[in-house]
């Protein structure tokens, strides 16, 4: 079974505010595969964090194929202990929204061979940051 590493942040500047996700996947030997950063209006930093995880399995279908999915270990890596202990069943979701956002995520899993998410340090979370802030500020040179 292949083994896909998928690096996922989300953020808001100023909570709530203009946010974005960033998502880079990796193959078994560390190299990138495929990554974007895009805006994803206004928003809490929960919510893009929970949002950066639906995209990254929207798109990993895309980018591997529905049936190919189901032969391949991804491996999510957060820097949100909150959104990682939640989508463990560690935590409970108080949230109204973000109880909704988690059965979007139940339901994308379902498509899907194995899955686990880890909690990491934001130091080893810095490419998908990085992707983040390039598209907020992205977003905000087209205002001016």
């Amino acid at each position: 079974m292949d083994k896909i590493t998928v690096f996922c942040d989300g953020g808001a500047r100023g909570n709530p505010g203009p946010a974005a996700v960033g998502v880079v996947y990796k193959n078994k030997n560390g190299a990138t595969i495929k990554k974007f950063g895009e805006t994803i209006g206004e928003t809490t930093n929960n919510v893009a964090e929970y949002t950066a995880v639906i995209l990254a399995l929207k798109k990993a279908k895309q980018i591997f194929g529905k049936e190919k999915v189901k032969r391949i270990e991804f491996d999510f890596k957060l820097d949100s202990e909150l959104v990682v202990r939640q989508l463990n069943h560690q935590y409970k979701i108080q949230e109204e929204n973000l109880q909704a956002l988690f059965f979007v995520i139940w339901n994308l899993m379902l498509d899907f061979g194995e899955l686990s998410f880890s909690h990491i340090p934001r130091e080893q979370n810095k490419e998908a940051d990085v992707l983040v802030n390039q598209a907020l500020d992205k977003k905000e040179e087209t205002l001016f």
